[in-house]
């Protein structure tokens, strides 16, 4: 599917010698030809990289220029180092793009505790910059060349109409581990040409990460380099939405976030399942999401899914540890959407066919009604969190890969 380019940016993705493999770029440049607003969200660990203290410093705003993203090391627990390093590299990229430097947000992900290689920094942004395009290979190149242990580049976009005029959006991430609210190791990057005020986009990205990147788990570690960002810089000519435009413009966001919040689960270590997780009947959100971070990070849940074992008494148990005060004689389970267990007590249900239908693919369901409130009367879904199955490949791959 091609992703439509935000109108007024440029992008770029180079290989600087941060990884050994030279068909694997590390460094990633984007940049607006006009200033734009930006908004953040970042990890909530209170250890984190200096990249997301600077960002924070810088953002909301509505002057920023480039955003410029490294993998390989997060500069994450470097010290006072660490945070000379990023802001050199927000120095250099703003040389290489006409930018003043405080118009420069920065992003690292890769291994914690090793300073970044700055001379093969710089020489990246200089060979990134001489490389900027608009086109689509610009844009798969950019979201490579934040990549670590993903299997594959993630992107989204959507177009809408505000005012008669074409809007569009477009977003990168990565992540594949390490992942757990809130938010998980994972980088993000949002792009629009709608014009939004510095309140408004923070508002906008906010209330998009909460349905989204906040609402994925792999193993449910929060990492200390979590970023996502959001770029608005108004060339598309639309006014400011309100009204029924800002309702599609938050739609449209929040539709980019959960395609590639959804795809880093996807794309999880090992993993050999995504399974998506619907909780309705809660008294609350609050409450909802944390009975389905609780289901998701569960050991035993992801491996009775690894093996395809219709384990329901391992999901119901895990509600109930969750710390959320419901009645347990009004639960309800489904399992790719045979019911399993209702009012509190498991019903009868064909094992095997409903062990093949999760054997047989690879998107696996579970939905949770818990009967309590109006919600509960409804049926209404009050949170969608996603996560993976644990297999013995993620243990391989994180008992070998050097933190």
């Amino acid at each position: 599917m091609s992703i439509p380019i935000p109108q007024g940016f440029l992008l770029a993705g180079v290989h600087c010698r941060i990884k050994r493999d030279p068909n694997k770029p590390d460094l990633s440049l984007v940049t607006s030809d006009v200033p734009a607003t930006a908004a953040g969200v970042y990890t909530t660990n209170l250890v984190h990289g200096a990249p997301v203290a600077l960002d924070r410093e810088r953002t909301p705003g509505d002057r920023i220029r480039t955003v410029v993203m490294n993998s390989g090391v997060s500069n994450a627990c470097t010290g006072e180092r660490g945070m000379r390093d990023a802001r050199e590299m927000a120095r250099l990229a703003a040389v290489a793009c006409g930018a003043d430097e405080d118009q420069v947000l920065v992003m690292s992900t890769g291994i914690i505790g090793e300073f970044l290689p700055m001379d093969k920094i710089e020489q990246g942004i200089a060979a990134a910059a001489e490389k900027l395009g608009r086109d689509e290979p610009s844009l798969i190149a950019a979201a490579r060349g934040i990549m670590t242990t993903d299997t594959t580049h993630k992107l989204a976009g959507r177009t809408i109409t505000i005012g008669g005029k074409e809007v569009r959006i477009a977003g990168m991430a990565k992540g594949a581990a390490m992942i757990g609210p809130n938010m998980a190791t994972m980088l993000g990057l949002v792009m629009t040409d709608a014009a939004l005020t510095p309140d408004v986009a923070q508002k906008l990205l906010k209330e998009a990460v909460d349905e989204s990147f906040n609402c994925i788990s792999v193993e449910g570690h929060t990492s200390t380099s979590d970023t996502v960002l959001l770029v608005a810089n108004g060339r598309s000519g639309a006014e400011v939405p309100a009204g029924d435009d800002l309702i599609a413009l938050r739609k449209a966001l929040g539709e980019v976030c959960i395609e590639l919040a959804r795809a880093i689960p996807a794309d999880g270590e090992g993993a050999t399942h995504l399974i998506s997780i619907e909780i309705a009947g809660c008294a609350d959100r609050r409450g909802a999401l944390q009975i389905a971070k609780t289901v998701a990070d569960s050991a035993l849940v992801k491996t009775a899914v690894a093996g395809a074992d219709p384990n329901w008494g391992r999901i119901v148990s895990a509600a109930g540890y969750a710390g959320v005060p419901f009645d347990p004689a009004k639960v309800n389970l489904h399992l790719n959407g045979f019911l399993l267990y209702r009012d509190g007590a498991p019903v009868e249900f064909d094992a095997g066919a409903v062990s093949e239908s999760v054997r047989s693919q690879r998107d696996t369901s579970i939905r949770l009604e818990l009967g309590e409130g109006d919600a509960g009367l409804l049926g209404v879904t009050l949170v969608r969190f996603w996560t993976t199955d644990l297999t013995a490949e993620y243990v391989r791959l994180n008992a070998d890969y050097h933190t």
